[in-house]
């Protein structure tokens, strides 16, 4: 009984000292999670950031001595480099005359090529018949201009003579005093004078237009050489990723530009024609090549060159007879519808497609600023515009 009562108490003594161990490791696992708790909740400081410098005032950010200084310091840049611009203008008209020829005669030499010439050679070959066409203009129609504008001029004061026998004519002058003005100004000896500088401007007008025609082909012959690597170095400018685009925009533009030129041309070409032989038909042979190569000329011109051919056939027909004045007037006319609906639109079907409202607000943008000059590019300048806004900006909308 004694060894049962010594084991009842050996295991009661092992069941406390089995509690407390448990109370013991309760407490020391309760002060371990304090402890952890303590390093969560506890903040960590806060790393140094230096504090921010204050902001300059408003007055110091946008002084005015600072953009007045800076505003003047750009006008005055604008107004030098404006100031270079036009003193080198003259040049810069003959390079853009000369890049639009050569685009202009491209498509010939393209045509060359596709028969198996070289681009050397084709070139070669345009410039043969180029410096042809203006060696036969030179020794053969220039001394008939020449002659036929100097009997015009000599002539001019008996025109005025016969047209103050008009009465109508007469009271138009006993009120104005519009024919005798008109006679001096013709009549006097300053009159070559004042319209052409005497005999030495004529002779250093002349001399400069021989001048800047071999200027322009020169750099003609060399721009219509190189105009594949000008058209790869333009469009290498480009981003790689759209530089196949603004190569296919740029390479349609020089096509319509081309197509244009030699359509002007064409267009030049019948109205010249056309005037030749009805000169010849009404009388007015004595001036029929001068007045074909006006007119011709003139025809180059969009819009105004129509009206001013128009009138000067018109005053020279008077100078035979109203009724064959008024003859030339119906036929100027008429021709200009034909020219207008059949022979215009079959010729520049494939160059340019521009509403007639922009063609004439290029013409007289273009003559304005650049003159006869503006006016040739005016066209082919707004088509290019136009194609541009096509397939740029109206793609670019569409896809938003």
């Amino acid at each position: 009984m004694e060894k049962v009562g010594e084991d009842a108490d050996r295991a009661e003594a092992a069941a406390e000292a089995a509690e407390e161990s448990a109370k013991s490791a309760a407490e020391i696992a309760e002060q371990i999670d304090d402890a952890i708790d303590l390093v969560v909740d506890e903040a960590a400081p806060a790393p140094y950031v230096p504090a921010e410098a204050p902001a300059a005032p408003l007055l110091l950010r946008h002084s005015p001595f600072k953009i007045g200084f800076f505003g003047a310091f750009g006008a005055l840049v604008a107004i030098f480099l404006s100031q270079q611009l036009l003193s080198i203008s003259s040049i810069l008209i003959l390079l853009v005359m000369s890049m639009f020829l050569a685009i202009g005669l491209n498509p010939v030499v393209e045509l060359f090529m596709r028969r198996g010439v070289r681009r050397g050679l084709s070139v070669l070959m345009v410039l043969v018949v180029v410096i042809g066409v203006l060696a036969l203009f030179v020794v053969a129609i220039a001394p008939v201009i020449s002659e036929q504008i100097a009997a015009i001029t000599r002539n001019a004061p008996g025109w005025l003579d016969d047209l103050q026998a008009n009465s109508q004519v007469q009271k138009l002058d006993d009120q104005y005093d519009v024919i005798a003005k008109a006679r001096d100004y013709i009549q006097n000896g300053d009159f070559g004078q004042k319209v052409f500088g005497g005999a030495l401007g004529v002779g250093l007008r002349v001399l400069s237009a021989v001048a800047n025609s071999f200027i322009v082909l020169v750099l003609m012959i060399y721009f219509l050489a190189s105009l594949p690597s000008i058209k790869h170095a333009a469009y290498s400018l480009a981003p790689a990723s759209k530089r196949p685009r603004v190569s296919e925009l740029g390479d349609k533009i020089i096509r319509s530009t081309g197509a244009y030129v030699a359509g002007a041309f064409l267009v030049a070409l019948c109205a010249g024609l056309s005037t030749l032989v009805f000169s010849f038909l009404v009388g007015l042979g004595d001036y029929a090549f001068a007045l074909a190569f006006v007119v011709g000329l003139f025809s180059l011109i969009p819009v105004v060159g129509a009206f001013v051919s128009g009138a000067l056939m018109t005053l020279l027909a008077l100078t035979v007879s109203p009724t064959v004045a008024l003859v030339a007037l119906v036929y100027y006319v008429a021709y200009q519808q034909v020219e207008s609906y059949l022979i215009y639109p079959r010729i520049m079907k494939k160059s340019v497609d521009i509403p007639g409202s922009v063609t004439v607000v290029a013409a007289l943008v273009g003559g304005s600023l650049l003159g006869i000059v503006g006016a040739l590019l005016a066209v082919p300048v707004a088509a290019a515009l136009l194609l541009l806004h096509r397939e740029v900006f109206l793609r670019r909308q569409d896809a938003l």
